[in-house]
């Protein structure tokens, strides 16, 4: 399967979990202990949340095999914007402009962090070069 795949399921799935959960828990009846927590274990949201992030686990691992963790982990800051227009879009809820504002920083930010890791990765590779250019020809500044 395709990176580009993974990389948006890891956001997109810690929405939905949440937004399955969000389901569940509105759901649960103020009860004892024991009653609430056998309420949650027979939830279909509940329990189908705990899928979802059993599934997630593994697509999260096939990323990290395959990604920095620098470039993999903002990735799930993408899903805080995702929260939010779930909320809006499928709750109802308010959104306000700091709300939007803050999504543009993250979503700007992710943008950054990314950038940055492949910026990095291009100075070393120059860098490498140059270093193994020195050790084959013997010019380095050691000898």
């Amino acid at each position: 399967m395709p990176m580009r795949f993974y990389w948006l399921a890891v956001p997109v799935m810690s929405t939905l979990f949440q937004f399955l959960i969000k389901l569940g828990a509105d759901d649960l009846h103020d009860a004892s202990m024991q009653a609430w927590l056998w309420q949650a274990l027979s939830s279909y949201w509940i329990l189908a949340a705990i899928a979802v992030e059993i599934v997630a686990f593994f697509v999260w691992m096939n990323v990290l095999a395959e990604l920095e963790l620098s470039r993999a982990f903002p990735l799930t800051g993408i899903s805080y914007v995702l929260i939010i227009a779930t909320g809006w879009f499928v709750f109802g809820e308010r959104v306000v402009a700091l709300q939007l504002i803050g999504s543009g920083l993250i979503l700007t930010g992710v943008w950054l962090i990314a950038g940055a890791s492949v910026e990095t990765k291009a100075d070393h590779s120059e860098w490498d070069a140059k270093r193994d250019d020195q050790l084959r020809t013997g010019t380095g500044k050691d000898r």
